[in-house]
């Protein structure tokens, strides 16, 4: 029973404004009452309107009251102190980002209800009277939110608690007899049912996308799974594969050179059991002769009429038929058929190469596309960021990709002619350009027109004469003097393919690669932005990979020729 006598006492001498015991209490017409401070700074800050309110009932004093202290009050709240009553309730205090109570003075509490009816904000203990008081039953309390003023009407400083369809903006009752008049309204509640009911639509298909996302992480890791061990199993078998090769490659080594030895072997074998006989026959013949010799000087005639007939019969001819040797023998023509094997192999490699890594390249993880409910989806974006498709097979794939080039006038040196429409230059004596900043002013270079960047180009020039550079380069290229910043290939700035008869060489940065080939005069470029790949083909019945750049591209790529000496170069026209 203390305790209820305590926690009452507590409601009835506590200040609603400070929520503190009071302090120097005064009483109100209203009859509630509050410390004198409290409610004199309250009066205070509307001084300027003239009207003072009660922070608890909101009845309204006109003059502003005189405030005394209540003696017997006073009395009554000292003694009540001594007897152990107990402090305010804790609250929260308003910190940053939080909405503070608009009746607290001082340090203000953290306000838990805002009413739309009276535009202010209340913590837990000045919001009560809303809930207790008769004149607060139409009021409209929602939970906390600051910047209140933003729902009065900047005109007329009523609640924006009307929505015109017609002009889709709050307004209040004013504004419907003048700006909005026969305008399509609606109450702010009516048209907040109908919105609700579209933001759950809304929320309800963006759950769905990112369910949709969610399942497309779990298919992609899944996928990443999958090619990583595929990857794994295919690098196996192929390691497997080329080593299986390799071995017999290393067995045709080995019987190749088995075969030379055992060739030589038994060459040699023959020769010299053939020297043996030989020399067999001549120690015969020499044993012959030398009997032959002794019966010629004996003295005595008996002997040698009795020797004669056995001495001088013709020699056997032998068991060794006549010999031609061969003195220019030599195993040049193994060597030949051996370097024929080499070339037929590398360029089989070169076209399966070209095959497998088509193959290996149709291997995606994912593509992208458009979805029929994204209505928002940025179709370019699409086109940059989506997985790319196989290198082209074939010339009929390559010319999908065909573009048309011009050559830039203002970018050629004094030794190139330009002519068909800027799709044919030569190499000639100085022509007269005019001064520009782009023109090379030594090297014989020039550069197309269009900058080529995020997509898939492929052209074919024909080129004739004694040499010439073929390629593509950023636009900062270097334009005067003969130093390396200046020369197509020579720098980090540009990629080429050197012609020059059947010499072949790829360059970039300086970094030379020689390329061995028959001459072509058709060579075709295909240049992937995206996938930072720049080929070159020799073209005749077929297409022939020359050579492949992979790198990392930054900047548009202008193509670039570099004609030599009486050469002469042509974009093709393919469409």
């Amino acid at each position: 029973m203390a305790e209820a006598n305590i926690l009452v006492a507590h409601d009835q001498f506590s200040c609603s404004v400070c929520l503190e015991i009071l302090k120097d209490p005064v009483a109100i017409p209203c009859g509630h009452s509050y410390c004198m401070g409290c409610i004199k700074n309250c009066w205070d800050q509307t001084d300027h309107v003239g009207v003072y309110s009660c922070p608890q009932c909101r009845e309204t004093f006109t003059p502003r009251p005189v405030l005394r202290r209540n003696t017997m009050l006073a009395e009554v709240v000292e003694k009540l102190k001594k007897t152990g009553l107990n402090p305010p309730p804790a609250q929260s205090y308003a910190g940053p980002g939080d909405v503070s109570c608009d009746v607290c003075t001082g340090r203000k509490f953290k306000a838990v209800k805002s009413c739309l009816t009276c535009l202010a904000s209340y913590c837990e203990t000045h919001v009560k009277p809303h809930y207790e008081g008769a004149a607060f039953k139409r009021h409209k309390l929602i939970n906390s939110i600051g910047n209140l003023e933003q729902k009065l009407c900047a005109e007329h400083q009523k609640v924006l608690d009307i929505f015109c369809r017609t002009d889709q903006t709050c307004v209040c009752v004013l504004c419907i007899d003048k700006e909005h008049k026969s305008h399509d309204t609606v109450s702010a509640e009516a048209e907040r049912t109908g919105k609700q009911k579209q933001l759950g639509e809304t929320q309800t298909e963006i759950q769905q996308r990112i369910q949709g996302r969610l399942n497309e992480i779990e298919e992609l890791k899944q996928a990443v799974k999958s090619l990583k061990r595929s990857a794994c199993i295919e690098i196996k078998e192929s390691e497997k594969i080329f080593t299986e090769l390799i071995r017999s490659i290393e067995k045709i080594h080995t019987e190749v050179i088995e075969l030379i030895g055992a060739n030589k072997k038994a060459a040699v074998n023959q020769a010299e059991g053939l020297m043996k006989k030989l020399k067999q026959e001549i120690a015969e013949l020499r044993r012959r002769n030398a009997e032959l010799k002794q019966l010629s000087e004996t003295e005595d005639h008996i002997h040698f009429l009795q020797n004669f007939k056995s001495l001088c019969a013709p020699p056997e001819a032998g068991d060794l038929p006549s010999i031609t040797v061969n003195t220019d023998i030599s195993f040049g023509a193994v060597r030949k058929a051996v370097s024929e094997l080499k070339d037929h192999i590398e360029d089989f490699c070169k076209v399966e190469l070209v095959k497998i890594t088509a193959t290996v390249n149709e291997t995606a993880v994912y593509t992208l596309g458009s979805r029929s409910s994204d209505r928002h989806v940025n179709m370019n974006e699409v086109a940059v960021y989506s997985l790319q498709s196989p290198e082209p097979r074939n010339r009929a794939e390559f010319l999908k990709y065909s573009c048309q080039l011009k050559l830039d006038p203002n970018t050629a040196s004094s030794e190139l002619c330009l002519s068909e429409g800027n799709r044919k230059v030569t190499w000639r004596e100085s022509q007269r350009y005019p001064d520009h900043p782009e023109r090379f002013d030594i090297l014989s270079q020039v550069l197309c027109r269009k900058g080529l960047s995020g997509t898939r180009c492929y052209w074919e020039i024909e080129w004739s004469g004694e040499s010439t550079y073929i390629g593509v380069t950023y636009k900062g290229i270097s334009r005067k003097g003969l130093d390396a910043s200046c020369c197509l290939g020579c720098n980090h700035k540009s990629w080429t393919l050197y012609c020059s008869g059947s010499n072949y060489t790829a360059n970039h940065n300086n970094n030379r690669i020689a390329i061995t080939n028959p001459h072509v005069p058709r060579i075709g470029v295909y240049l992937d932005f995206n996938a930072g790949t720049l080929s070159f083909y020799g073209i005749s019945d077929t297409m022939t990979l020359l050579h492949r750049f992979q790198t990392t591209f930054t900047e548009p790529l202008y193509p670039a020729f570099g004609p030599g000496y009486e050469t002469t170069v042509i974009i093709c026209q393919l469409n």
